[in-house]
Formats: C-alpha cells, structure tokens, sequence
C-alpha cells in the first residue's frame, strides 16, 4: 500500500487533505437541482464547475466566483429563463445561505485589517495640500510628480499608490520648489502698483503687421486701427507705430486688430508684461469687436485691412498665462462688444508668466489655401486689442502668511547676491521653535517629541556643513513634507479617531488637509458625534474648495481628465479641429453641471436627464438650443423636444468616450454600464479583435457589430454592452447632432469650411439607426426612449452613484459585505429622490466612511 500511495498524483492527496479542511459548502442542492446540468465538470459553461467550487472565502478568487454566482441567481440569470424556475423561496433560502457567511467573512477581515489600505496623497491632493498650508494658490506642483496609479477608477486606492524612490525624489523637489517659492524675496513689502501695457507697444502685437517672405497674408497679420478706422500708413510704416504719451486722448483709441485666433503664426500676447513674482493680480483688457471689408477682385473671404467698421456683434476673447516657450494655463474667458469694452478678471500669476488674449471664435489659418469660414461677401469679423492693465501684486499681509510661516517674525536683510537672508541671532533656538510650530501646522495628526528631533537633525547638521540659516530650515521642512506622516494618510485599525476623521472628510471634499476650524472640532474630539459632523460635510460642501472634489471626482468617473486626450480628426471633422473654446467650454459644462446637482441636492436622476443644461454660445450652438448668447457658461432651460440634458449626451462624454474619428457603440455602451449604471460588462476576450470602423461609409457600425454578434462568444455580452451604445450614435465624435455618418473618399463632398480654413472634404455617409433593444427585451427608438428606460429604476442610477463615492471617499472598493450599507445610504436619500447632497452626507455617516 505504501508502495502503491508513492506513485499516486501528489494532485489526489493535495486535493484530499485540503478537502477536509474546507467548510462545508452552503446550497448544495439547490445548485445539483439548478445549476449543475450547465455548470459541472462535462458542461462547464462559461468555465465554471459548481460541483468542484470550493466554499474558501479566504481566497479572492474564488469569493469573487461565489459573488458572480450569487448575482447571477439573485438577477434571475441562473438557472436560464429557458428553464425551469425554482420557487422564490428556494431562491430566496439559497442566496441567504452563501450571502451570510460571505458578509461574515468580510467583516472577520475587516476586523483585522480595514477596508481600506494605507495609502500615500495622490498628486491632486498633494498640490492642495501645499497650496492651503503655505497659503499658495498658485503653486503648480501636479505636474512635477508621476503620473498616479488609479484602481477601481480611482487614483484613491492604497495598493495602486506606491511608493518609490523617483516618487519620493520627485516630492522632494516639489516640497523644496514649493517652499522657495513662498519666501520672501525683498526686504520690503513689494508695491502694489497699476501698469498700462498698450498693443502697440507689444513686439507680438507690432511686427505682425509687417509682410515677411514667410507670411503675406492679410489673415495672419495684424493691423493697426484707431477706433474703428484703418491706418494704412501706419500699417506700410509712413507713420509710427503710436503717438505715444505725446498725445493721451487718441492714444486711448489706438488699437491692434486680428481676423484670426491665436495660433502659429499669429500669437499675439503682451510681452512687455511679465509677472514680477507670484500672486495675486487684478488684470484689466479693454478691446471691442470690428467687421473687417472682403479683399479685392473673386477671393472675397481674403480681408481688406484697411477697410474697417464698427464689430456685428460680441467676440469672445479668452486669456491664458504663458509660461515660455508656449506653456499656456487658462486665466478665463470674457466678450467684447462693438463699442469699447473694458473686462477685469481677478488671477493668480507664476512668476514670469505673460499674458496671451486669444479671439477665439475667430478661424485659424492652416495652409494651404484657406478660407475663413466666417467670411461673408461683404466682410469678416475681427477683434481689436487697446491695451491691458495689470493692477498688483496683492497681499494680505506683509510678510506674506508663508514667510510668516517658515520663518516667523525673524528679520530678513539683502545679500550679496542681490536677494535677501534670513537673520537669526540664535539659530539652534529659532529653528526648534519655527520647527515645532510648522510640524504643528502641516501634520494631521499631532507631532510626537521623536518627530521633532529627527527634523531638527537635519536642520542642525545643514548648519554645521555651512548652510545658511534659510536654506537650513527649508531642508529640515523638505524633509517634513516627504515624510510618511505628511505625505500618507494615517489610518488605524477600527473606528477612525477624529484626527482621522477629519482628514478623511477633508480629502473627500476639498482634496486637501482639514481647516483650523475642522482641526478644532477634532481637537475637542467632537466630530464622531452625528450633527456635528453632518454641519461639518455642509460646511465643506458650500465651500469653494469643493469645487476641487468636483473636478477631481469628474476626472475619474468620467475620465474628463481626457477631454484633450485626442483631437477630432482634420478630415472627418474640420468644423471641431483646433476649437480650443469648444474643449473647454465642454470640460468646463460639466463641472458646473455637476457642481449644480452638488449645491442643490438636485436628485441622480439628473446624471440620466435633466430639464437644463450650463450652457455658452458655442456649447449652445453645437447643441441647437436657441437663444444662448455670449461666452459665460449658465443654467438653460432646455426646450421639451431637446436631446441633451444629463451627463449622457454632454460634448465632454461624447468626446471621451470617443477617438475623434469614428464612434463605437461597444465602447460607449460599456461606459455607460459602469459609469451611469454601474455594472461593469466583462472584459474583452484575448482571443477577439476589435473591430476597425470603416471610415470610407461602405458598411454601418452596426452591420460590422451583427457579424462579430453571431460569435457565440460575443453575443452575451454584446446584447448588454451595445444597446446604450446604439442610442448614442445619433452624437458625433464631439457630441453633435446626425442623422448620417460621415464618410471620406468618393462622393459628393459637403459645402463649408473647417476652422482651419480647409474645405470641407468629406460627404454623407449611410444613415444613422440609434434604435435598440434592452437585454429584457424593451425596445427604444433613440436617446430619449432610451433615458426613460433607464429612469425606470432611478434607484440603480442613484446606488451607482453612491458606490462611486464611497470608493473615492474611502480609498476603498465597495465589495460584497458593503453592499447592506449602499442600500441603507439609499433607503436615507429616497425621499430626496437621492440628491446628490444627501447622498453624500448619508456616505459620511456610515461605518464604511467612518472606520478604515
């Protein structure tokens, strides 16, 4: 017998010793009278064998397979329709019997480790962070750390948040960036001044309007205007440039004029300005609209620059800081009008950045042979710059609350060098007092004694090696911003500690470290108790930094981070290339779109259709929605017949969920199951393509989508995926409107122009059908059919949405045992109609937001 037991499979004696180890599987004969005929070791549908599945809840696979079974059963997909069906009690008993000890197993897991794990701040939060404690706002530190991990959607998830050496070199120089930048660089308070930069003084403005070898071009040129008269001899150099301060009044009206957006290699800015530091400041541009005459002879789109009158109508105009060479950051958006107009918009500035106006309604020229597609035949329109008036910097104090911060009242002095230092008459005794008070201020949690003094080393031996007192203290603070305590979240085992608490609420709704009046709260470990934290989420919510949440949450949810990821292809779709106002006009719809629900506690059904939309012109006009002028973004009544309204048929979604040449219901239908609806399809098979649109018209997307569906391995999963997809085919790769694909190659093209100023070069592809068909067999003919369907069940829009935050709020997935919580946070909100508000504020209240 021993000889015997040798040569067995080592896999008999593995299987037989583990199986008497394992619990005894739950449900055993409701599965053999139900289930096996599909799901044992010969059928084995779908891969599964519930006759060899063992009941191990320790293992993540195999729990994830008993949660997929569970849902299954419980939707009324197993056993098949087809079949016959158990009664609800023997249901009902079986789902109970695996959904107990599931959510018992989850619970011992807990008890031991937390939900959530440990993780890092992500680089939105750590930007933030720096920002509030050094009372910055306009530090750009994202950009300088790596790219975040993102898992369950989120860059908020610990295991994909790591840790590495370039990660923490690359904090290292951002908190030493961070921290220069606040320190004061003169020994007085800067002066507050208001400066007058006038276009024609402006290098960028001035030898535009001359000819070269490389542009003769009326389009690409400026041109000089005295109010709303040409100047040819200033234009051919008879005259200067400007009468300058010798005669004030008509230098008033002098002006520089463009029939073009800014773009190579048109771009004007005021380059005689350039922030002399980092701050607050109160810029004014005085500019007006103009109707520039058309060109001489056939090619009447060519503008006739010394053929002016007075604008037909308001330009918008958008300003961007610009950092050289051409890294542009966008400060706002105003309009001009046909009188001279005078617009102010208050920003913070880097400094050395200068300032760039851009006409940007207004065409831009690509070669060859352009067309101005907003030229008439009797002229264009243009937009005419006065001048730009910088007021600033600001400062609400003096020294500013970060000098006061790193540094204190120690007296500064100028140096050698042309700066100033920092005088400390005892150094070893100001830096442990300035030490103590920054750790005070940027740890969460209080310091420990052992905390000061590893800083403190780091001080003392950078004093000793000879380095200033200043550059002393900015290490030892360097090191306190790398520091696992500044730069994780600590979290420990169980119910969170107010400190805690409050941090996790921070970062939840501001993205960033808890205020004084939030460290306060927690100081008195009063924030556990229910009211207070529940006037507390308020507070924070009708904050401005919550615009932070709702811009951050966007970029994941919806990948509106990706927005400019791609760019509408110049053939196919002419009218969308280079439309810089139409990207952020699109990002910035839905932001505040978003922004509203928050604010109002507006109901999730919202996400789905709403009866309004954050509309501008251009957004107004690519949605056909009348009667919207100008480019501030507000709340439109949409008309009753109107497509949009929701975040389905938003520009910004279509585009996302788009590649700027074609659209696919597969991959449109797929982000609407997990992002609206919140039930992700399964991947994609390795062993199946994807299938390339046929940009030339010859076949539909939905004929190529009926044979990859007569795949057997394909169909399942297409008859949920594809549906929403389908509806949406009526939008365009930007979120226009159509009734036909369009199509390249042969046939008659459409008349117009692109932005660019390119013909039109594509024609009237095959019609667009948007009809479809749910997987329970209801029917729609298009999006609107397709919204009612799914408000329906408004209460799945809404559990989505409230798993949605919990994972951001949390740094947590919403697993199995979570799922009672989601249904009590939906049982709170009903009455409501699940606002969003309310939602939140029932999120906070749960153990899942409470513990870790």
């Amino acid at each position: 017998m021993n000889r015997l037991s040798f040569f067995l499979p080592p896999l008999f004696w593995a299987t037989t010793a583990w199986a008497a180890v394992q619990p005894a599987r739950p449900g055993d004969a409701f599965m053999e009278q139900n289930c096996y005929d599909c799901h044992d070791s010969e059928a084995k549908k779908g891969g599964l064998d519930l006759t060899v599945l063992p009941f191990y809840l320790d293992d993540p696979k195999t729990y994830a397979m008993w949660v997929k079974v569970h849902d299954r059963v419980q939707d009324g997909e197993m056993p098949p329709k087809k079949n016959e069906q158990p009664p609800d009690s023997d249901r009902d008993e079986f789902l109970k019997s695996i959904r107990e000890p599931m959510i018992a197993s989850e619970r011992t897991h807990d008890a031991k480790e937390g939900r959530a794990t440990q993780r890092r701040l992500n680089r939105y939060e750590y930007e933030n962070t720096l920002r509030d404690l050094l009372h910055a706002p306009w530090l750009q530190i994202k950009e300088m750390l790596p790219e975040d991990g993102e898992a369950f959607r989120f860059n908020k998830i610990g295991d994909a948040l790591d840790v590495s050496h370039v990660q923490i070199s690359r904090y290292l120089s951002a908190a030493d960036y961070a921290l220069r930048q606040v320190m004061a660089t003169q020994v007085t308070r800067p002066p507050t001044t208001t400066v007058r930069y006038y276009a024609r003084d402006q290098k960028n403005f001035a030898t535009k309007m001359k000819f070269t070898v490389f542009n003769k071009s009326p389009e690409r040129a400026t041109f000089p205007l005295l109010g709303t008269q040409a100047q040819p001899d200033v234009r051919s150099g008879k005259l200067p440039i400007t009468v300058g301060s010798a005669n004030p009044e008509v230098r008033e009206q002098e002006a520089m004029g463009v029939v073009s957006s800014s773009y190579e290699p048109i771009e004007v800015r005021f380059d005689k300005f350039r922030a002399p530091v980092a701050g607050r400041y109160r810029l004014r541009f005085s500019g007006y609209s103009v109707w520039v005459g058309p060109g001489p002879g056939e090619k009447w789109w060519h503008p006739d620059l010394d053929t002016v009158s007075a604008g037909r109508r308001p330009e918008p105009v958008t300003i961007y800081s610009e950092t050289p060479p051409r890294l542009l950051r966008l400060l706002g958006s105003f309009d001009v009008n046909p009188e001279p107009t005078v617009r102010e918009i208050d920003t913070w500035l880097l400094a050395g950045e200068e300032i760039r106006p851009d006409a940007a309604r207004l065409f831009r020229s690509r070669p060859p042979s352009y067309h101005n597609p907003l030229a008439e035949k009797d002229g264009q329109p243009g937009v005419a710059f006065r001048w730009m008036e910088v007021e600033g910097p600001f400062y609400d104090q003096w020294p500013t609350a970060g000098q006061k911060l790193l540094f204190g009242d120690l007296p500064l002095k100028p140096n050698k060098k042309g700066g100033v230092e920092v005088v400390s008459a005892n150094p070893a005794k100001d830096a442990e007092r300035l030490l103590r008070g920054f750790l005070q201020r940027a740890y969460r949690q209080p310091a420990s004694e052992e905390d000061v003094q590893r800083f403190l080393g780091i001080i003392n031996i950078a004093l000793k090696s000879g380095s200033s007192f200043a550059d002393a203290m900015i290490a030892g603070y360097s090191g306190v911003l790398c520091s696992p305590e500044f730069v994780c979240l600590e979290e420990k085992q169980g119910r969170l500690d107010d400190h805690a608490l409050a941090a996790r609420l921070s970062y939840f709704l501001w993205n960033s470290a808890p205020d004084d009046a939030l460290r306060a709260i927690a100081d008195r470990n009063e924030l556990h108790r229910p009211e207070v934290l529940r006037a507390q989420t308020a507070r924070l919510i009708a904050d401005a930094k919550s615009r932070r949440f709702v811009d951050a949450f966007l970029d994941y949810w919806l990948d509106l981070r990706k927005n400019n990821a791609t760019s509408p292809d110049a053939s196919l779709y002419p009218d969308y290339y280079l439309d810089d106002l139409l990207v952020e006009s699109s990002t910035a719809e839905t932001q505040l779109f978003f922004n509203e629900l928050l604010r109002g506690d507006l109901p999730a059904r919202n996400i789905v259709s709403s009866n309004f939309a954050m509309l501008n012109e251009r957004l107004a006009s690519l949605y056909r929605v009348p009667n919207v002028n100008g480019v501030a973004l507000r709340k439109v009544a949409l008309p009753l017949e109107s497509v949009r309204g929701g975040l389905l048929t938003q520009a910004s979604v279509l585009k996302v969920t788009a590649n700027g040449t074609t659209t696919s219901p597969v991959l449109r239908g797929a982000w609407v199951m997990e992002r609206i609806l919140g039930r992700p399809p399964p991947p994609q098979p390795a062993n199946v393509s994807a299938i390339d649109p046929d940009t030339r018209g010859a076949t539909t997307i939905r004929e190529q989508l009926s044979k990859h569906r007569k795949l057997a391995s394909c169909a399942t999963c297409h008859a949920q995926i594809d549906p929403a997809g389908f509806a949406l085919e009526n939008f365009d790769v930007f979120g226009g409107w159509r009734e036909h694909y369009r199509a390249l190659g042969e046939g008659e093209h459409l008349p117009g122009f692109g932005k660019n100023g390119q013909p039109f070069t594509f024609h009237e592809g095959p019609n667009v059908d948007a009809s479809g068909a749910l997987p329970d067999g209801r029917k729609f003919g298009g999006i609107h059919e397709l919204k009612a369907l799914l408000l329906s069940d408004e209460r799945q829009i809404a559990r989505n949405l409230a798993r949605q935050l919990v994972v951001y709020a949390t740094g947590a997935p919403v697993r199995f045992g979570d799922r009672p919580q989601i249904e009590q946070i939906l049982d709170r909100t009903a009455a409501q109609g699940y606002g969003v508000q309310s939602l939140i504020q029932a999120v906070v209240q749960t153990d899942l937001f409470q513990e870790k």
